[in-house]
């Protein structure tokens, strides 16, 4: 699903150069449950912004799902995350002026989706996170917990293979955070890959393997058992 092999990505700040991932080697399979972790600054962002192709990487090569994304064009490369992948962010990048329904109906319109259509398939996709009540409400009418559940519906409307989530839980209390990684951990018995970037430990101890970053290497990578 996901294969990493030496990759590189430095960042330059004025007449200095910042190598934030040194030769990074990583293969996680079709329906795992990932987790990594790593202080600020250890270059777990970056590694998810590369993985969801949303930034570039210097050298080394990156195949998701059998194709190689140093190739694709920008064109190529949004259309391919559009279809594969589905992000959850801990802000939840809802839009203000768009109800829950219509938040996740957004990835659909980007596929030509009838608006008809589009929403019928968005309200199915509340009622799958329990929401389908609040589909009328507006991110401002909704607790934290309410708005990553449009949110992950939201990423899973496109019927994504992947799951990236770039700390769910956040901005959220522990109860919350509890209930968001159950149902994200639901998600994931549908054979959905989910790779979770975060730096609470009772998170990671959710996931089915973890990965620890510092200084821009895998310094451990863990199979979680009890899981």
């Amino acid at each position: 699903m996901i294969s990493l092999k030496k990759v590189n990505k430095s960042y330059r700040t004025g007449t200095h150069s910042l190598h934030v991932l040194k030769d990074v080697d990583l293969e996680i399979g079709q329906g795992e449950m990932v987790s990594i972790m790593g202080s600020s600054g250890s270059g777990k962002s970056t590694l998810l912004n590369i993985v969801g192709i949303l930034d570039s990487y210097d050298s080394g090569d990156y195949h998701l799902n059998g194709t190689l994304v140093k190739n694709l064009t920008e064109r190529k490369a949004a259309q391919f995350r559009n279809r594969t992948i589905g992000f959850v962010f801990q802000s939840f990048n809802l839009v203000g002026f768009k109800n829950a329904m219509e938040n996740v109906a957004l990835p659909l319109y980007y596929q030509n989706i009838s608006r008809k259509k589009r929403n019928k398939i968005a309200l199915e996709y509340l009622d799958k996170v329990g929401l389908k009540d609040w589909a009328t409400h507006h991110p401002n009418e909704l607790s934290g917990g309410q708005k990553q559940r449009v949110a992950i519906a939201r990423a899973l409307v496109t019927q994504p293979k992947l799951i990236l989530a770039d700390e769910p839980t956040g901005a959220l209390d522990s109860k919350t955070s509890n209930e968001v990684m159950n149902l994200l951990q639901v998600i994931n018995q549908d054979d959905i890959t989910l790779v979770i970037v975060t730096h609470e430990h009772d998170i990671a101890q959710k996931t089915s393997r973890s990965i620890q970053l510092v200084d821009g290497q895998i310094d451990s990578d863990k199979i979680l058992s009890h899981v």
